[in-house]
């Protein structure tokens, strides 16, 4: 089978067994596409993968779900081979990125409440169902760091790529533009903090002196994952809470109640209830503080100040994104928006419609005062805008596309370094395709 990214060879050892659980006629409701070694792919994750793959709108191969199966496969070869290898990713460093998944997840839904209502799990749960994926997709990336992080593209591979695409498939991009932010988001000062932890210290005076925990957390609690059950969490582990929160916890004996502990979503009380080796139990009431107007001001001055030494060239805007922005979608690119190849070009239909109307009443080359706009989770912060470049719509050429071709050219490269990889590797690895897929010919 010839694919688009990778050409590999599987042998094929027999028939698989089905897996999962059946209904009362005997259909099967899941079953097992592939095994590399002792790890799994299951027919569902197949489909899910080819379902995401048609809703991009993606139809242009009609061996998609052959070429989805086959990195399925590789991914479980890179995980399997960094178990011979020792390629060890430590759960801290899960935690963290976990942290930063969230977080996002938290923007991009407008808070706790809403994650909850679309997936009916507390963040708690969702946290542990999703940890070992994230640890399996970080040792994946882990390994393919390590096949092609020497991989480099020259200017002449680049225009080798680009001559061999036919002009009649050459991408046709619309209008886009080269747009960069510095957020600022209002964070509590010490006044509010001060008033929320005076307030936990008297919540925590009334539990001691014999007031429910449940019903005080009913009454107070922030958490809407944990309110409604008087404060109740599940069993965690070790690296799956915030450090604060899980330093305290541990330090505790069952029964003992901790003094205000604040973590990024601001103030605890926490009352641990068992240990079970390097699993805990507990129950918490949460109160965050929220910035009043003085916060508020103090993201405004920070913004214009930064606006004006952009504009005197004693700081480029890039420079001063990365060093004050908190947007973390951003950033770390200078504040631009990125396309999917990393390109700081993005569509205008892509862009949020208060960006995009923004840009209507500006000039190419200019920065807006502080703007105040409404994030996902329904607070308030303050941003100022980059207008550097527009686009008309084209057709895919290496004078304006240079950054997306060679993008392209460099992901097909390290594409060949990772199949040559395979043909290696795949000796060391113990893989079984299921007969459903024979069609797919993957071991020719």
């Amino acid at each position: 089978m010839h694919s688009k990214f990778i050409i590999i060879s599987l042998l094929l050892c027999g028939s698989l067994h089905s897996f999962g659980q059946s209904s009362e006629d005997g259909i099967i409701i899941d079953r097992i596409a592939a095994k590399v070694d002792n790890y799994i792919i299951l027919k569902s994750e197949v489909e899910k993968a080819y379902l995401d793959f048609l809703s991009r709108g993606e139809y242009r191969s009609s061996n998609a779900k052959c070429e989805i199966l086959q990195q399925l496969v590789v991914n479980k070869m890179m995980v399997a081979q960094a178990e011979i290898d020792s390629v060890i990713i430590d759960d801290t460093e899960v935690s963290s990125n976990l942290d930063r998944r969230m977080s996002l997840m938290l923007q991009q839904f407008g808070g706790e409440e809403e994650v909850q209502k679309a997936y009916g799990k507390s963040i708690g749960q969702i946290r542990a169902e999703v940890f070992d994926n994230i640890k399996e997709q970080m040792v994946i990336q882990r390994m393919q760091s390590e096949l092609t992080s020497e991989v480099k593209v020259t200017p002449a591979e680049v225009r080798k790529f680009f001559r061999e695409i036919p002009r009649d498939s050459l991408p046709y991009f619309s209008t886009e533009v080269s747009v960069a932010q510095i957020v600022s988001i209002p964070e509590p000062g010490v006044a509010q903090k001060s008033k929320v932890r005076n307030q936990m210290l008297d919540i925590r005076d009334r539990i001691v002196a014999g007031e429910s925990f449940a019903d005080l957390a009913k009454k107070f609690s922030q958490d809407p994952g944990s309110a409604a059950r008087g404060g109740e969490l599940p069993f965690y582990s070790r690296g799956q809470l915030a450090p604060e929160f899980e330093a305290t916890a541990l330090s505790l004996q069952p029964g003992e109640l901790s003094m205000p502990v604040e973590t990024q979503f601001g103030f605890h009380l926490i009352e641990l209830q068992e240990k079970r080796g390097n699993t805990f139990k507990s129950r918490h009431i949460l109160i965050s503080p929220t910035p009043d107007a003085t916060d508020f001001q103090r993201s405004t001055d920070l913004l214009d100040s930064l606006r004006v030494l952009v504009q005197a060239d004693s700081l480029t805007f890039q420079e001063a994104a990365k060093e004050n922005s908190d947007d973390q979608l951003t950033s770390s690119a200078g504040g631009f928006f990125l396309d999917e190849s990393g390109a700081g070009r993005v569509p205008v239909d892509q862009l949020d419609p208060n960006i995009f109307f923004t840009l209507d009443t500006m000039k190419i080359g200019t920065i807006t005062e502080p703007i105040r706009f409404q994030q996902q989770d329904g607070t308030y912060a303050y941003r100022i805008l980059y207008y550097k470049e527009r686009v008309a719509p084209h057709q895919a050429n290496l004078d304006e596309d240079y950054q997306k071709i060679a993008a392209a050219t460099l992901n097909k490269k390290k594409n060949e370094i990772i199949a040559e990889w395979f043909e290696t590797a795949r000796n060391n690895v113990y893989i079984e395709i299921d007969a459903e897929f024979d069609y797919c010919n993957l071991s020719e």
